[in-house]
């Protein structure tokens, strides 16, 4: 039986369904992730994370056969953001932020004061604008891990619908932040 046939009887409660398309599934989706230089418990946990956002998004799907597709995705950008975390948190001391903490000349209390009348700024912006939009910057600000299909989720929309609403959203940001003298490369 193929991934999408599987992925259709899952999609209805069929259990037996969904325990062989995650066995069926799952090496790839281990594959996928060890592709980016992830450990086997990294690579573990970006399968679940998958698996967790197909148990969720999977009754919207219109298309079964896509799910093999939309899982090699999911994976894909599970994994860039396991590996973005795990960069970020072991970034060389001379990139953090809090330079004062490992001996190193602490932010002037003008560029303390510049970074938090930027960041108002921003969020004054933000607060301005739609409620869909609001709710999608507070959620990439605050939830940056997650996927578009975790966003649509979220928002209650399509999934297909987070890549414009994203577009037009920091366009609209920009411009507002223009409006009030914050120029973009200003922002960190």
């Amino acid at each position: 039986m193929d991934m999408g046939e599987l992925s259709a009887r899952a999609a209805r409660g069929d259990q037996d369904a969904w325990r062989a398309l995650v066995r069926c599934g799952t090496p790839r989706l281990r594959a996928t992730a060890r592709r980016y230089g992830l450990s086997a418990t990294d690579a573990e946990d970006v399968c679940q994370e998958t698996w967790l956002a197909l148990a969720r998004y999977l009754p919207a799907i219109r298309e079964p056969a896509c799910v093999p597709a939309w899982l090699a995705t999911t994976a894909r950008r599970q994994a860039q953001r396991k590996v973005m975390r795990r960069d970020r948190d072991q970034s060389p001391p001379w990139q953090t932020e809090d330079a004062t903490a490992l001996g190193g000349v602490a932010p002037s209390a003008e560029a303390l004061a510049l970074r938090a009348e930027r960041n108002r700024a921003f969020w004054r912006a933000v607060a301005r604008m739609t409620e869909r939009r609001r709710r999608l910057m507070h959620l990439l600000v605050l939830r940056p891990e997650l996927t578009h299909a975790e966003l649509a989720v979220e928002l209650g929309v399509a999934p297909g619908s987070i890549g414009p609403l994203r577009t037009r959203s920091f366009a609209e940001l920009r411009l507002r932040l223009r409006a009030e003298g914050v120029d973009a490369a200003d922002l960190p």
